[in-house]
């Protein structure tokens, strides 16, 4: 026995001598096809459910706990009443849209004791997926290899259009055709939206916002991420607009939440729904990136955050109408500049360059393959040529115009309306139901604009077009600006906005009440925004032959690549539709002599707090908590209080909300981040440093419980403390711990 244990012992010392990577599990996988692709795997993880309870269309499974959470986001059933669990960065437009200075929920909270006292947000919306359906063969019906791009997407649309018909005829569902690798598959969504969702409770940004910028995308994290909202339904149960008797939906199913607590290795899961990503983009794509499109997006977004900024800093009222919007901005710029950096250091374009080698053996020695697969890369290289003449327009327009001066966006939205009113036959039933429909959208488009910023925006984006972007791919309006103004574009956008209607809510009214054509299309504003929009559609003509090309090459190469290696399990793009992914609690190793343990504590909040800026600020009620360390039922065995945690999961914008569950189902945290050395993912899963940062859900009850006093949200939980008998993870942490066990 004793040579027996000696031998352990040494085991035990020669494995700690040698650290081998724990690698992320990578795959945004169909949850219809997980016991087909994925059971067995993670059954051998530690899963403890059925592929049934998984993904069921015929019975309440997690699949009905999670929601599309407005319009870029998921959340998570956590009740049988529909309370609504998601990010606090995802309810954070919604909150503000709720707040005023005199009662700004997103700098003070805000907890609900009653259903009476949950907030109504117009426009929020909830979508449950109902099921999922292969359609592939319906949408290829009458598509062939001899078409043109145009002519098959034609088709592809004709079919779609018809398919959607069918499955909403008669119900009240709303659904979706999406495209699935690269145009390949298709598959049928159909969801049950709810449009009465209120707010029921949201910790103070202080708490829900903690780190801000400084933060953002970096670990460690000590960020409460999280709000509570709550889904609402008719006296049947389905889908109403808003009303004072309407009751909390019941759910098909919700999610129990675990406080038993988490350890190193834990199996874990997360279903939510992934954006997009670009896994299979060419080393051409990667390269425009890099050189161009990430740098551009970052130096514009760079100055729009500087303008919105100083307009913020000098009012209070500024802050919170401009609080989402600089947040939105603010989140993809650091991205894109950790994207950049990412890419770069892990070359990721070579990675892509010797697959297209491979691919391209592989068509060598196969010329059938070859006579079906060999224009793939070919059309994409001769694609990409033609695309990066006007690559930098293409963003210039984006980010400084369609998303720049906020008058610009809003006078455009007028276009339907002067084509109306200057037909030779005015349609007035027309012109009265959309002057109706823009009337409705003036005071939630003021209550949030502030026209001195929108000003210095105007300016300082038209200046950046001009002097960036290639004179022949400019509007000459804009060349005639420079040329009338002599450069000066803030004495440009200063008299635009002295004669525009669209920068003054009084003027918008004015003009609705006795609309005409000739009033909306001489206005400056319109005229201006118009004339980048016809330049825009002219060069976009010139690239339309060039995207054709792009996307016949993309679903030629993913065809192609599947056929390659016929026993690798392919995942698909994200696409904005229900993923899951799979993988367990893990720590990781940034860089050489650099380790960051998988979980922060509370200890790090005091760490951080820094009362000179707002980011870093510490609520009272929150210090004490710290201080006396009352943390009751959610502490850890050694009385220290989780915040956040690392786990290996593998998601991208869309996930944030996810719910991270554990082998038996039950919530144990709240996805709401990546980490910046891994911020390529969304075109290279990088194994080794891929990480995905959560909420500790026992963080989340402490804050609504002590923090709050919020004790009758804490109630309508099915709160569990048993922890998941977990199996032994295949990894070298793993195998350290399996010697110990014995």
């Amino acid at each position: 026995m004793l040579k027996f244990r000696n031998s352990l012992v040494l085991l035990i010392m020669l494995i700690s001598l040698f650290r081998l990577p724990v690698k992320a599990d990578e795959g945004m996988w169909i949850p219809m096809f997980i016991e087909r692709l994925n059971y067995k795997d993670m059954k051998e993880m530690g899963l403890q459910l059925t592929a049934e309870e998984i993904y069921s269309v015929n019975s309440g499974s997690l699949k009905d706990a999670i929601v599309i959470f407005g319009r870029g986001c998921t959340g998570e059933i956590i009740s049988d009443k529909s309370l609504l669990l998601t990010n606090h960065h995802c309810g954070y437009g919604s909150i503000q849209s709720v707040s005023t200075p005199e009662n700004n929920y997103l700098k003070n909270g805000f907890w609900a004791s009653s259903y009476e006292e949950e907030i109504p947000v117009p426009g929020l919306t909830a979508q449950f997926l109902i099921r999922m359906d292969d359609v592939t063969a319906r949408m290829l019906e009458g598509v062939d290899a001899t078409m043109t791009e145009k002519e098959r997407n034609e088709k592809l649309s004709e079919n779609r259009k018809a398919i959607v018909a069918e499955a909403t005829e008669g119900n009240h569902y709303n659904a979706v055709v999406k495209d699935y690798f690269e145009g390949n598959e298709f598959y049928l969504l159909t969801y049950e939206t709810f449009r009465d969702i209120r707010l029921a409770g949201t910790p103070p940004e202080a708490i829900g916002k903690y780190g801000a910028d400084t933060d953002n995308w970096m670990w460690p994290r000590h960020t409460g991420d999280f709000s509570l909202f709550r889904v609402y339904a008719g006296a049947d149960n389905k889908p109403a607009d808003y009303s004072a008797d309407n009751k909390p939906f019941e759910p098909r199913h919700s999610l129990p939440v675990s406080i038993a607590g988490i350890e190193k290795g834990d199996f874990a899961m997360i279903m939510g729904n992934p954006g997009s990503t670009d896994r299979y983009l060419t080393s051409w794509g990667v390269d425009m990136a890099v050189e161009e499109s990430n740098p551009t997006i970052v130096k514009i977004r760079e100055e729009k955050l500087r303008i919105m900024r100083e307009g913020m800093d000098a009012s209070d009222k500024t802050r919170l109408q401009y609080a989402s919007k600089y947040a939105g901005t603010a989140n993809y710029w650091k991205y894109f500049i950790g994207q950049t950096k990412g890419l770069k250091k892990l070359k990721v374009a070579d990675k892509k360059r010797r697959i297209e080698a491979d691919f391209n053996q592989w068509l060598d020695e196969n010329p059938e393959m070859k006579s079906t697969y060999g224009q793939a890369l070919p059309l994409i290289e001769n694609a990409y040529e033609t695309l990066s003449e006007y690559n930098l327009a293409r963003w210039y327009m984006v980010e400084s115009v369609l998303r720049g001066s906020e008058i610009l966006g809003f006078a455009n939205r007028f276009n339907k309306l002067e084509e109306l009113l200057s037909e030779k036959e005015t349609d007035e039933a027309a012109v009265k139901e959309l002057t109706k429909k823009l009337s409705e959208s003036v005071d939630a488009h003021f209550k949030n604009y502030n026209a001195a910023i929108d000003q210095n925006m105007l300016a300082s984006m038209m200046e950046m077009y001009y002097t960036q972007v290639p004179a022949t791919q400019q509007p000459e309006e804009l060349k005639e600006v420079a040329k009338d103004y002599k450069g000066d574009f803030a004495a440009f956008a200063a008299d635009l906005f002295s004669k525009s209607n669209f920068g003054d809510e009084s003027k918008v009214r004015a003009l609705l009440n006795n609309p005409k054509a000739k009033t909306i299309a001489k206005d400056p504003a319109y005229k201006l925004v118009r004339a980048f929009i016809s330049s825009y559609n002219e060069m976009m003509k010139k690239t339309e032959s060039a995207y054709a090309d792009l996307d016949k090459g993309n679903r030629l190469f993913m065809a192609g690549l599947r056929e390659m290696q016929p026993n690798k399990k392919f995942y698909p793009n994200a696409n904005f539709s229900l993923r899951l992914t799979y993988g367990t609690v893990e720590d990781y190793f940034p860089a050489d002599a650099i380790h960051y343990d998988y979980i922060t504590t509370t200890k790090g909040i005091m760490e951080k707090e820094d009362t000179t800026t707002w980011e870093f600020v510490v609520p009272e009620r929150l210090k004490e908590i710290i201080a006396t360390k009352d943390y009751g039922r959610y502490a850890n065995k050694d009385g220290s209080m989780t915040v956040n945690m690392l786990t290996t999961h593998d998601i991208t914008g869309g996930n944030s909300g996810s719910p991270v569950i554990d082998a038996k189902g039950r919530l144990i945290g709240l996805a709401f981040d990546g980490n910046w050395e891994a911020m390529s993912g969304d075109i290279a899963f990088e194994p080794e440093l891929q990480r995905t940062i959560n909420v500790d859900i026992r963080y989340v009850l402490l804050i609504i419980d002590k923090f709050a006093n919020a004790q009758n949200l804490i109630d309508e939980m099915d709160i569990v403390t048993d922890r998941p008998k977990m199996k032994t993870v295949k990894t070298e942490q793993a195998t350290q711990e399996a010697v110990l066990v014995e």
